[in-house]
């Protein structure tokens, strides 16, 4: 049946909300922009609007043979209408009275052919609730769909691919000690090289992009690969004593855990950094002790030379000696000593950041940049306090320090947080540098951009942001993408409404 029939149950307020639900996939937001319109006007409660929806409808069956049915008017609403509504709800749940929410989701609960999508966002909405359902968001047939899929993989895999996804860490030790023995093997195989060498940044573009792109997972599974594969070595070749005895601390602390030629230059180091003197080449040569440690040393070492606690006018210094050619560091020795040097002190910025500081972030940067994201960038974006100090830096490194392809991982960082208004001017900053999206990130994007979006309704950033992605990325937005933003455009309070609807007008291709 149309669900223009039932319309005339509604009053007018109420109306203008199912006809928004009925929209398509921009229902919820286009709901929520009438709701906020109409609560501005005259403070409107969505009560009566639920209770018209869980009143009894009378209708028939497919045959002139079967009775007359009761239904709750909601029943009556094709799937997607539902699943809008739910949606919708769970924007404005706060609003609501417990018990009319119950009564709306037990009425659901009467549909004769719920949708999977409803059932689980009923689900979901009774556990925001507390009510204790513990039945599984997804359905019995995805469950087995998913045990079977899981089978072949694991079938298929044998002794490795996706099932060492499902096998235990080792222990901390035992990594160590693994890494320990790997040495110049590790730099020859190029698996964590540096990427300071112009010859192997060509020859490792394809994999680099393979690996980065996808986030930091690839490399950490080629890690562990490559570990146990050492691990696997070392049972056999030596005791299996040695290992845990060479990386197992002593009481008396941390430097015990170090051979005595890393001691010996871990002192030489601690007393180059404290004098005043300039650096001659024989000063920066202290620090190829660093190509002789693995992961586990190297955090050892920082934490002996307190390089977080370093004054900020050290940090050119220390950074032209780990980038000098002598040295050819490791991913993991680059990602500990940008986390150990640099983190702590971007993190606490509360002006403009030094130009000690601005000289140590983008010669780093600049040499290592796969260690920097991960190891810096990352974090920094993450970080609930992040502030225009910040911002300010990471927008620098990528304007002036970051390639395209790590711009582009940088943006996919942005995927999985939170956005504030520091962290809009970042992802301002990697768009106008126009990195080359595909079509899955560009939906990605515009799928974060819309769910983001009742959040700053109010931002100008956001506006500025958004009006971009439709002047410069116009070519990629298809009509899904169109009718997506609109609804997300309809929220907007700024001054940029009118350019918003402007730019969402041009794009008349599909």
């Amino acid at each position: 049946m149309d669900s223009g029939v039932f319309l005339g149950r509604f009053d007018g307020q109420s109306k203008l909300l199912v006809r928004s639900l009925l929209s398509g996939v921009a229902g919820p937001l286009r709901a929520l922009a009438v709701f906020n319109k109409q609560q501005r006007a005259s403070e409107m409660s969505l009560s009566n609007f639920i209770e018209t929806l869980c009143q009894d409808e009378i209708t028939c069956r497919d045959t002139e043979t079967q009775p007359l049915t009761v239904q709750p008017l909601v029943c009556l609403f094709p799937a997607f209408f539902k699943q809008n509504l739910l949606s919708f709800i769970h924007l404005v749940q706060p609003l609501l009275p417990q018990t009319t929410l119950l009564q709306l989701l037990k009425c659901l609960g009467q549909d004769r052919h719920p949708s999977p999508w409803v059932t689980a966002l009923v689900r979901q909405l009774e556990r925001n609730m507390g009510v204790h359902n513990e039945e599984p968001l997804y359905t019995p047939l995805c469950s087995q769909r998913l045990k079977e899929q899981l089978q072949r993989l694991v079938g298929c895999g044998g002794t490795g691919g996706w099932t060492k996804c499902g096998q235990t860490v080792e222990s901390e030790s035992q990594r160590s000690s693994g890494l320990s023995e790997l040495g110049t093997q590790r730099k020859r195989k190029g698996s964590f090289a540096s990427l300071d060498s112009d010859g192997e940044e060509t020859r490792q573009q394809s994999k680099r992009t393979k690996m980065d792109v996808g986030g930091s997972e690839c490399l950490v599974a080629e890690e562990q690969s490559l570990k146990e594969e050492i691990s696997g070595r070392l049972e056999s070749d030596a005791p299996a004593e040695a290992p845990t005895k060479e990386l197992q601390p002593a009481p008396d602390g941390p430097c015990d855990a170090l051979p005595e030629h890393i001691k010996v230059s871990v002192l030489q180091i601690k007393e180059l950094l404290e004098s005043q003197t300039e650096w001659d080449q024989s000063s920066m040569d202290v620090f190829k002790v660093l190509c002789d440690c693995d992961p586990g040393q190297v955090e050892v070492l920082c934490s002996m030379l307190s390089l977080p606690d370093l004054p900020e006018q050290t940090l050119p210094k220390v950074c032209s000696s780990i980038l000098a050619p002598s040295l050819d560091i490791s991913y993991s020795t680059a990602a500990t000593l940008i986390r150990s040097l640099l983190l702590e002190k971007v993190l606490s910025l509360s002006e403009p950041a030094s130009r000690c500081l601005v000289t140590a972030v983008t010669s780093l940067c600049t040499h290592c940049p796969r260690p920097m994201c991960h190891a810096l960038i990352g974090p920094v974006l993450e970080d609930k306090n992040i502030g225009n100090p910040q911002a300010e830096l990471l927008n620098r490194l990528i304007e002036g320090c970051l390639d395209p392809h790590y711009r582009l991982l940088v943006l996919q960082m942005t995927f999985k947080i939170a956005w504030s208004e520091a962290v809009l001017s970042i992802i301002h900053s990697l768009l106008d540098s126009k990195p080359d999206l595909s079509e899955e990130l560009f939906t990605q994007f515009t799928e974060q951009l819309v769910s983001q979006g009742p959040h700053f309704t109010k931002s100008v950033k956001f506006a500025k942001m958004m009006l971009t992605v439709l002047t410069k990325y116009s070519s990629h937005v298809t009509a899904a993408h169109k009718h997506s933003l609109s609804g997300c455009q309809m929220l907007n309070e700024t001054f940029l409404k009118k350019p918003l609807q402007a730019a969402l007008k041009r794009i008349t291709h599909s």
